[in-house]
């Protein structure tokens, strides 16, 4: 593992091929996908609770997603119980590792929207993280919501520069969960520029597709169903996401064991 430290515009390659690589396997990644929100949502269902427990098992089941990355580049066949490869394929002291890392950062996750409730908008992130249950309309409704929203967005950044890289770096560098979230930091902020630059393109893609896919349904006439087809391109962009966030570990350190992602993009170099 050799951290390292890339130009800004290597945020706009690590989206580029998150592009490539969902295309690559499409119906892997949104199997995936849908298997972590059901399960999630299953367990969303615990009175209390839920919320919490799907907060630690969140560092985990990403190490599935970067393992189906990984095997997708390898042109493995991917199946869906590669998503709790974080907990079955490393040995149980990785499991428990990954666990207490998981604990982290729900301690973390709760410190942010403990945060945003300052800003008198406490139901709608508790809906959000214990109920499963945040709709349109909660969003919409009311200034105080939409302020504590944006609060929680903000004071979720350190939050997740902090976990970013750290799952991986537990899972699959045996470091400590300490070590692997002081690392994935230093990774974020001695490549902020680049991440800014990620940040911005990720925003520009969803800002340019949700209003280009509401003016093509506005000439159609059938705006009014908008939301019925704004959900899915939703899913598609989070599962684009998580395919980036292995192309951005791939970059920040320097990891060339199975060659470029793609050689059309691939990293530039540090």
């Amino acid at each position: 593992m050799q951290l390292l430290e890339v130009p800004p515009k290597s945020g706009y390659v690590w989206l580029r091929q998150g592009i490539w690589l969902f295309r690559k396997n499409p119906l892997a990644i949104m199997s995936l996908l849908f298997a972590y929100l059901f399960g999630t949502l299953v367990i969303s269902f615990v009175p209390v609770i839920g919320g919490l427990i799907s907060l630690v098992l969140v560092p985990g089941l990403s190490v599935g997603f970067m393992a189906a990355c990984r095997d997708i580049i390898k042109n493995k066949q991917v199946l869906p119980q590669v998503l709790l490869d974080g907990f079955r394929g490393h040995g149980k002291e990785i499991a428990r590792r990954l666990l207490i890392l998981g604990g982290y950062y729900m301690a973390a996750t709760v410190v942010a929207y403990l945060i945003s409730s300052l800003f008198n908008g406490s139901d709608l992130i508790n809906k959000l993280l214990f109920d499963g249950n945040m709709n349109r309309d909660d969003v919409m409704n009311g200034t105080a919501g939409m302020v504590a929203a944006m609060a929680f967005a903000i004071a979720y950044i350190p939050v997740a520069m902090l976990f970013w890289f750290a799952p991986v770096l537990v899972a699959w560098h045996d470091i400590t969960p300490v070590k692997a979230i002081f690392f994935s930091w230093t990774a974020c902020t001695r490549n902020f520029r680049a991440f800014v630059v990620y940040g911005l393109c990720v925003m520009l893609l969803a800002m340019v597709s949700s209003m280009i896919l509401m003016v093509i349904m506005a000439v159609l006439g059938v705006f009014q169903y908008a939301m019925l087809v704004i959900w899915p391109l939703s899913l598609l962009f989070a599962a684009i996401v998580y395919c980036s966030f292995y192309a951005s570990y791939r970059g920040c350190f320097g990891v060339q064991e199975i060659g470029a992602i793609d050689p059309n993009v691939a990293p530039p170099e540090a």
